[in-house]
């Protein structure tokens, strides 16, 4: 951990020349113990979000709760296993919560715009830029844009996505300058549940040591917990964007976190920022394949900014066609990089292929 006066230098140095920033609320800091929308609580969570709003800056709304909001309506005390359940919460939740943020911004004098996604539409490359075209419009006119997933209609998100992850790509997608993830907690916790818990201030990496500090959640209503926002931290510092993971119950924690202040924890992002095509082909795709490289060619790619060539690959997994995106891991079977393919993975697999690139490094990102 940075020395305390270190601590606000960093801080100030990621965050004085914020100008747009997404904020994702967790369903705990949305709804009561009945798993209903707690308005209080929304209410002061929208004056934040307003006063940063009317101060200048963009602020686009992640918002979970739609499922949670569905569940003390249709009665369910516990997440519902079954995927029509699922997706009954979700549509009458949603209506719920937009419902209570018009209400809650039109105080401000703001206007809110609902936006429902599907990973779908951010991997197909029109849909995606038509995506952020829209949120930039929105931005534009003064609008504050909700999003959520479209669980009412998907079943792959409901199963194995969550709006962490959803807030790190729609930072991703604008890009914006900040992501700030409002949660349960002060940030991320060493030594949480043990004699001297501490919030951590600031994380220059996210290795093995932070990774272990995160755990899953047993709330009745959310779906991730720390791990998923440590996941969605490696989205967007790879991003060049900042995380900041704070408690959304104190009522100045937006002003506090964009003056530069020591709430929550800060995310230190890498220097580079992807373009974005790199972000698209990185973190908006579902893999179809992988292939796997020897020690060359993991080298080469790496710290050499080469294409893959045939002679490198040692193995392909899966079944892909020209054009779909693949993992690309070293020999111990680690993800390294990504990039679009262009052969089919007959072809890989044949090994006929002699003197052509299999991933351009146009196409390929380092992780």
């Amino acid at each position: 951990m940075l020395p305390f006066g270190n601590n606000r230098r960093v801080r100030s140095e990621w965050l004085k020349d914020v100008r747009r920033v997404v904020v994702k609320l967790g369903t705990g800091v949305l709804t009561d113990t009945d798993n209903q929308p707690d308005p209080a609580q929304m209410g002061q969570l929208a004056a934040q979000i307003a006063e940063q709003r009317l101060a200048g800056k963009e602020v686009v709304v992640v918002s979970s709760g739609a499922v949670g909001a569905g569940m003390g309506a249709l009665g369910h005390e516990k997440r519902p296993a079954d995927l029509a359940d699922l997706q009954a919460c979700a549509a009458v939740g949603q209506s719920r919560l937009m419902t209570i943020y018009e209400k809650l911004f039109a105080a401000h004098r703001l206007t809110v715009a609902q936006i429902l996604l599907t990973h779908d539409d951010l991997e197909h490359h029109e849909r995606h830029l038509n995506a952020r075209n829209t949120l930039v419009t929105l931005l534009r006119h003064g609008v504050v844009p909700i999003i959520n997933e479209n669980d009412a209609v998907s079943f792959t998100e409901l199963k194995f996505g969550d709006n962490d992850k959803l807030s790190a790509l729609a930072a991703s997608l604008l890009p914006a300058d900040l992501l700030i993830i409002l949660t349960t907690v002060d940030g991320v916790i060493a030594n949480f549940g043990k004699a001297n818990p501490r919030t951590l201030p600031i994380i220059e990496s996210i290795d093995e040591a932070v990774e272990a500090m995160a755990g899953g959640t047993d709330s009745a209503t959310a779906t991730g917990g720390m791990t998923s926002k440590i996941q969605a931290a490696k989205i967007v510092v790879r991003s060049g964007i900042p995380l900041v993971i704070a408690s959304g119950k104190k009522k100045q924690a937006l002003a506090r976190i964009l003056a530069g202040q020591d709430e929550g924890t800060l995310f230190v992002p890498q220097a580079t920022r992807l373009q974005g095509r790199k972000r698209w082909i990185a973190f908006f795709h579902q893999p179809k394949g992988a292939l796997f490289v020897d020690e060359g060619a993991r080298k080469a790619l790496r710290e050499s900014g080469k294409s893959l060539l045939p002679p490198g690959i040692l193995r392909c997994e899966g079944d892909f066609e020209s054009g779909e995106v693949v993992r690309i891991c070293d020999l111990n079977g680690t993800e390294f990089a990504r990039g679009i393919a262009a052969f089919n993975s007959p072809d890989i697999k044949g090994r006929k292929l002699q003197r052509v690139e299999v991933v351009h490094r146009d196409n390929l990102v380092i992780l």
